[in-house]
């Protein structure tokens, strides 16, 4: 493929605009959600607590605080009416990492830690790994400290 200079400047153009999209706080909504308010990328919220996040299916499904959850068996789905809050994320499914500074940053669904019965959510693409980060901060940090101050921020927002 030759590169134009047209091409060239069209490929910057949308570069700059991915980084002003991923610098820019989302702080307009309480929980990450698509267009068609889904959850977690349509991920089973109940499967995170397995150690095994699979995808939900479009034919079991359930509602919470206007947020739409997808289950890959009616038995998670069950499990999860009986106790939302349990398997809820942490932070609306925003970013934890990013929750440290009081931002909500989208997040990769597979990349996920569950602290304390708590399912934390975490960003990974070209900016790098949080989880990474995470668990490389509690190395000076204890995890609860961090848990509390992405708690407070997050209260804030």
């Amino acid at each position: 493929m030759t590169f134009t200079h047209t091409t060239f400047r069209k490929a910057i153009n949308l570069f700059s605009l991915a980084c002003m999209l991923a610098i820019i706080p989302l702080n307009a909504a309480e929980t990450n959600l698509d267009k068609n308010n889904l959850a977690i990328e349509g991920y089973d919220p109940v499967s995170y607590f397995s150690d095994q996040p699979a995808k939900g299916s479009k034919a079991i499904t359930a509602t919470h605080s206007n947020a739409t959850y997808y289950f890959n068996s009616e038995e998670n789905r069950d499990t999860f009416v009986a106790n939302p809050e349990k398997y809820i994320p942490a932070y609306g499914g925003w970013c934890a990492w990013a929750m440290l500074e009081g931002d909500t940053v989208p997040i990769d669904p597979l990349n996920y830690k569950v602290i304390d019965g708590k399912n934390y959510l975490y960003y990974k693409g070209f900016w790098g790994d949080t989880r990474q980060k995470w668990n490389e901060k509690i190395e000076e940090t204890p995890e609860p400290e961090l848990v509390s101050q992405a708690n407070t921020n997050w209260s804030t927002l």
